[in-house]
């Protein structure tokens, strides 16, 4: 028996046979091209550098699909690394002025930047190589025309053991039978990581080399909890997690009884639980848990991986269908959330890349720049309105002339509406995301132009904090319990309900157990979640009595570190 210790990943357990992905390595060769043949070998480059471009659309719309706008944003590392003058410029210099293949060029490029990576003692810089070759190896390969070796190879249930993986092949682990995964490379934040966290597969990385020790069909417990990989374990060892597997399995069992119960605390107040909606595909799992309605409809995948902006009748008929199949629940429609860069592929003046784009052209922003696009989006969630009960929700708002803008071009799209003949029996209400703290401080103000409050904890705590989560060297900043998060929740509950408004919170922090009771303690009157911590926001909701949080709130409110709030949580 072999114990490999790494860093935990994903929690959870995963026991099977091992399957390794073998590193494949690529050789190629010099060949020196004729001056006639110096522009064709270019040109070919430049087609491997967009059908690259191409699977990295593909894998953002398949990880927007799956996950969310938040993880999407890893793809982007890989297509910046695509722009660079490095890949661009200097791949294309090498192919003129030397008269080689465009293999050869691209290999002698990543080889140059590698030895300048291996200078850097920075930990974090050193590891983005491994991103700059995880492109060079795409490109390689459509160079070579070399087809990647499918996960779907997988014949049976196993534990994956890999180098590294992609973030696209991580997409594809639940489907093709994935227990769980290891990995030599990577961090608790690494983009794999981050994604297999999302699909809920146990995975351990940064072991070193334990592709090179685990030989395929070795029994292999991995156990994502504690950051541990087990190579043909005794008998002791198997029973051991076997039984520790079966507890885990069995408290997820427990969870389902739960389905269609009321969602009330232990004392009587009864909270409202919705579920956030990434995809028209998870409308029909949404409703088998049977929520209170959707409190966060994201939308921006209709607006990836096309070259025009989705029109108004595809819109009308992707909000019917979640509005008809949620029946008479309430649904809560975002308007895109998407960046400036994604404009010149809907065939619109923008910026091609943004240096900071969580601070850039994006939200309620790029629609107000952009009025008709904006005014087509209104329109098709005003005509699903009509089908039910609908609200409409603006993401990145800092001002109130945001607002101001937002609400007349809203009325003018109802009142064009009126004008071809649809009735609308009430006016839909229009919300705000509060996320920038700008937002917090003339809240007061901003009630009076909106009906609704929901509170987008992802990046309020990145920008109130100023950490980007998703970047590992900063990443251990990023805080939900820190204690001036906790004090602007308090400001921002405190004002909605002054106004007599209404407030949800739509972020992770209100799928995570821990915050629940902090946030129930604070006041707000409902909780958007994850679909798959639906059942387990329910359970701890129903155990927790309302008079006892909102003191404990009281009490983590005047602390003065996390580790301090930590404390009263564990106490309770």
């Amino acid at each position: 028996m072999i114990i490999i210790k790494g860093v935990p990943a994903s929690p959870g357990i995963a026991i099977g046979r091992a399957y390794v992905l073998e590193d494949e390595e690529i050789v190629v060769s010099r060949q020196e091209i004729s001056p006639e043949r110096v522009r064709s070998e270019v040109k070919r480059f430049k087609q491997a550098l967009e059908r690259t471009h191409l699977d990295l659309d593909a894998a953002e719309a398949r990880v927007l699909r799956t996950l969310g706008k938040e993880h999407a944003k890893l793809i982007d590392a890989h297509r910046l690394i695509l722009k660079d003058p490095l890949i661009t410029k200097e791949v294309t210099q090498r192919i003129l002025q030397e008269r080689v293949n465009a293999e050869f060029a691209l290999s002698e490029t990543l080889e140059r930047v590698n030895q300048a990576f291996e200078k850097i003692e920075d930990e974090f810089f050193r590891d983005r190589r491994h991103d700059l070759f995880d492109v060079g190896k795409r490109l390689l390969e459509h160079l070579l025309r070399k087809e990647r070796k499918p996960l779907s190879a997988l014949r049976e249930p196993a534990i994956l053991i890999a180098r590294n993986l992609l973030p696209s092949d991580t997409l594809h682990l639940r489907e093709a039978r994935v227990l769980g995964f290891a990995t030599d490379l990577g961090g608790k934040t690494s983009h794999t990581a981050l994604l297999a966290q999302s699909l809920e597969i146990p995975a351990v990385v940064g072991l070193s080399d334990a592709s090179h020790q685990v030989k395929p069909g070795d029994m292999v417990i991995l156990d994502g909890n504690q950051g541990l990989v087990i190579i043909s374990p005794g008998p002791e060892a198997l029973q051991r997690y076997e039984k520790a597997q079966v507890k885990e399995k069995k408290e997820e069992r427990a969870l389902e009884v739960l389905r269609g119960l009321p969602c009330e605390t232990a004392d009587g107040k009864r909270v409202e639980l919705l579920a956030n909606l990434d995809t028209l595909e998870d409308a029909r799992t949404i409703g088998a848990l049977q929520p209170d309605g959707i409190g966060l409809f994201r939308t921006e995948f209709l607006y990836l991986n096309r070259t025009s902006a989705p029109e108004e009748e595809e819109q009308v008929e992707v909000y019917s269908r979640v509005v008809e199949s949620l029946s008479s629940l309430p649904v809560i429609i975002r308007t895109a959330d998407i960046g400036g860069d994604r404009l010149s592929d809907l065939g619109l003046e923008g910026p091609k890349e943004e240096t900071n784009p969580f601070m850039g052209l994006r939200g309620i922003r790029l629609f107000l720049r952009y009025p008709e696009l904006f005014k087509t989006q209104l329109r098709a969630i005003l005509r699903a309105a009509i089908k039910g009960r609908v609200k409409i929700l603006l993401p990145m708002v800092s001002s109130v002339g945001e607002l101001k803008s937002a609400r007349r071009l809203l009325t003018q799209a109802q009142a064009e509406l009126v004008q071809e003949g649809h009735v609308f029996e009430s006016p839909v209400e229009m919300g705000m995301m509060v996320e920038i703290p700008a937002a917090i401080l003339l809240l007061d103000f901003m009630l009076e132009e909106i009906d609704f409050v929901s509170l987008g904890t992802n990046d309020l705590i990145q920008y109130l904090l100023a950490v980007d989560r998703v970047n590992e060297h900063v990443s251990h900043l990023y805080d939900p319990f820190h204690p001036a998060v906790l004090r602007v929740l308090h400001m921002t509950v405190e004002a909605v309900h002054k106004k007599g408004r209404w407030v949800s919170v739509c972020g992770e922090m209100a799928s995570d157990p821990r915050a629940v009771p902090l946030l129930l303690g604070v006041g707000v009157d409902a909780f958007s979640v994850s679909p798959r911590m639906f059942l387990k926001i329910k359970q701890t909701l129903r155990t927790l009595k309302a008079a006892e949080v909102q003191s404990l709130f009281q009490r983590a409110l005047v602390q003065p570190t996390s580790e301090e709030v930590h404390r009263l949580l564990d106490e309770r």
